[in-house]
């Protein structure tokens, strides 16, 4: 567990993260960090990072294409099927 430290939980249910580990994580005073449970962990996200792995998992798709438009496409088409049948 590298970089590990104890932390205590407040009675209001607040955390301080250490020092050390902001820094190394680059957290600045005012990031918006997105908190989830995973695996029955906690984890905290920066919202940036989040954004950017959402980029880069749908970067394939071409800016000029609308997945939207498709999807209607396809659900008109299988509409006009079933009418046929």
């Amino acid at each position: 567990m590298e970089g590990h430290s104890e932390v205590q939980l407040s009675a209001q249910g607040r955390l301080v993260i250490p020092a050390a580990l902001r820094r190394a994580l680059g957290f600045q005073p005012g990031d918006k960090l997105i908190a989830y449970q995973q695996d029955g962990r906690l984890v905290l996200e920066k919202s940036s990072t989040i954004e950017r792995r959402l980029r880069q998992r749908f970067m394939h798709i071409p800016n000029d294409e609308s997945l939207a438009d498709e999807l209607i496409t396809e659900r008109r088409a299988e509409a006009h099927r079933e009418s046929s049948e």
